[in-house]
Formats: C-alpha cells, sequence, structure tokens
C-alpha cells in the first residue's frame, strides 16, 4: 500500500490538463473500513492537500455522524476521489474530474484494502463508474433508490452548500438516506473496535 501510494502522489499522467499542476490528494490504509469516492478535490482541497477540508467536507462529517479525528484516521475511512487532482475551473463550477485516474488507480487501491465494508459514492461521475447500468437515469432517482445497492455501496448527493435547493427539493433524503448511512457508519466502526 505505501508504494503504491507514493506512486499515485508522484502521478503527473493529465499533467497537460490541469491547470494548477498535479496535487494528487486521497488517504488510504489497508486496514481501511469505508471508503468514500468522491468527484475531486475542490481548488481549497488543492491548496492545503488535506481532503475533504471545506464547507462540503464539514457538511459531509455532518451526514456520516463523525468527528474530524474519526473522519481522517485512515484505518476508518478512505478517501479515493475518481480523480485524485483540482481538475480545473469550468463555465459553472469546477470541471469534472480527470477521467484517467479511476481506471488506473481505483482497482489497484481497492485491491489491498481487504478490511472494507461499505463504500460511499458521492455524486453522479462515482455513482455511474461503479454501479454502471445498474444506476438510474439521474443522481436523484439513484440515490432514491439508495437500498438497491447495500450492503456493498451507499449512493448520496454531493455535500456541497450549492446542493443546498436539491435538499431543500427532497426532504426525503434526510428523513430516509441519512439514518441509514448514519447506522451503518457507526455499526462499522463500533464492530471494528475502532471507537
Amino acid at each position: 500500500m505505501h508504494n503504491l501510494l507514493k506512486n499515485i502522489k508522484k502521478c503527473e499522467v493529465c499533467k497537460s490538463y490541469l491547470s494548477l499542476g498535479p496535487r494528487p490528494v486521497l488517504a488510504a490504509s489497508k486496514a481501511s473500513k469505508i471508503i468514500i469516492i468522491g468527484q475531486a478535490p475542490g481548488i481549497k482541497v488543492h491548496k492545503t492537500g488535506i481532503p475533504w477540508d471545506d464547507p462540503s467536507g464539514k457538511q459531509l462529517r455532518k451526514w456520516l455522524d463523525v468527528t474530524d479525528n474519526e473522519f481522517y484516521d485512515e484505518n476508518k475511512f478512505a478517501i479515493v476521489p475518481m480523480g485524485f487532482c483540482y481538475p480545473g475551473k469550468g463555465k459553472s463550477g469546477d470541471l469534472p474530474p480527470r477521467p484517467e485516474c479511476a481506471p488506473l488507480w481505483h482497482q489497484q487501491l481497492l485491491s489491498q484494502m481487504p478490511k472494507v465494508e461499505l463504500i460511499i459514492l458521492i455524486g453522479m461521475y462515482a455513482q455511474n463508474y461503479y454501479l454502471q447500468k445498474e444506476a438510474k437515469k439521474n443522481l436523484t432517482e439513484t440515490v432514491k433508490n439508495y437500498h438497491l445497492y447495500l450492503p456493498k455501496f451507499i449512493v448520496l448527493p454531493h455535500p456541497s452548500p450549492r446542493n443546498r435547493f436539491w435538499l431543500t427539493k427532497n426532504p426525503w433524503f434526510e428523513l430516509d438516506v441519512l439514518p441509514v448511512l448514519k447506522e451503518k457508519v457507526k455499526s462499522i466502526l463500533h464492530s471494528s473496535g475502532n471507537l
């Protein structure tokens, strides 16, 4: 695992496409119990090198009902985005994650994490990549059908403050999905004697 992480952090495969240059941001360990697969680091995370070190990360930790210390403990959570580097600015928000990362690195990483009990897929890029034909026609439908992907996966919208409108429009998410997510995370972390 150590060598693999070292190689990923030195990766420059998409260098010519990255306006700020490569800075792969991820966290993982052979002991990780839960993998969080999101989109790609934002500009703040690119600068700090700390995954989910932004308002979206604060919201995600609330959804998971975990402390910062728990979240950043690699023996508990692996953080493996679809694109490891900040992809740059688009017309409306950040560009999509670079398509090279996941096929190049994900399987290698997952094969070295034998203790994983849950993979959290955040946003359409992760959901479409991992669920393939099982993903529904859009993110709302996929998240609404979250129970179909359990126990291996749980699907979430992006916790960005920009998604306030989606959360307001879909109150079932907080009522139905979040309690299941919190219970699952709590049970995995407790059963492994990690808390």
